[in-house]
């Protein structure tokens, strides 16, 4: 039986626990936080936009997971998901915001609509949390809020100049909103990988991932689980924790 984070106590049933939705959580390290907060006892939400059938995968292998489809750039499907959660669970108690997208070009090279097609993942990301907040958590009084940033919005990277911004961005919303939230018993905070192998940096030239590794303290990419270790921390204990950027690149940046 999983435990449910916010009573203290043993959930009877997989109709009654808490509830996690984890956008981008089809692959990679939404789908590990995925598989990780379903052994923590959630009933796990799993937003995709275009990989249905590594959703319908992942979904099989959870004991009460279900699919959320929607394109986080448009508020209308946005307000589809929030509607198909209540019907379904009537409420959301973590929220994972994992889903993004990397279009890599120099600035002299990049479209501005590339740029206005990166920047519209944080977007999506805003409108998501308020109606999150409003809709459920709010009313609830509880929930945590965790974004997935990266190390990139830290260090910065060449070619990755809007991917960076938003990385930072992401952060920056994370501090502000926990001070908005703050006599509300809602946490926010966001963990920023390092290079962890997932399809986003397996197809690096073997020239840049040495260079990368070489960087790094522990001598290697990291994985997917041990970015969704921490989310589950963070999800389900953690209590003393928000406004916060944990960092996990194995040694990568300090923070």
């Amino acid at each position: 039986m999983g435990r449910d984070p916010f009573s203290g106590t043993h959930r009877k049933s997989t109709t009654e626990g808490p509830v996690a939705v984890v956008t981008g959580g089809a692959g990679g390290i939404g789908a590990a936080c995925c598989r990780a907060l379903d052994r923590e006892g959630f009933r796990v939400g799993i937003h995709y936009r275009s990989s249905e059938d590594a959703a319908r995968q992942l979904q099989s292998t959870l004991r009460d997971g279900f699919l959320l489809k929607a394109d986080l750039s448009d508020t209308e499907q946005i307000e589809t998901l929030i509607a198909s959660v209540k019907n379904r669970t009537g409420r959301i108690d973590v929220l994972v915001n994992n889903a993004g997208h990397s279009i890599n070009s120099d600035i002299m090279s990049m479209k501005i609509e590339e740029f206005d097609n990166q920047r519209s993942v944080l977007r999506g990301t805003w409108y998501l949390t308020k109606r999150a907040l409003r809709q459920f958590m709010v009313r609830q009084n509880s929930g945590r809020i965790i974004n997935i940033s990266s190390v990139v919005g830290h260090t910065g990277n060449a070619g990755q100049l809007p991917y960076s911004m938003e990385k930072a961005a992401l952060d920056a919303f994370t501090k502000s909103l926990s001070k908005e939230l703050a006599g509300r018993e809602i946490l926010v905070n966001s963990v920023a990988p390092g290079f962890i192998a997932t399809n986003m940096t397996q197809d690096l030239p073997a020239q840049i991932r040495e260079s990368i590794i070489g960087n790094i303290t522990l001598g290697r990419m990291g994985l997917p689980e041990e970015v969704a270790d921490v989310v589950a921390f963070l999800a389900t204990r953690g209590s003393y924790i928000t406004g916060t950027v944990v960092h996990v690149n194995g040694g990568l940046y300090g923070g």
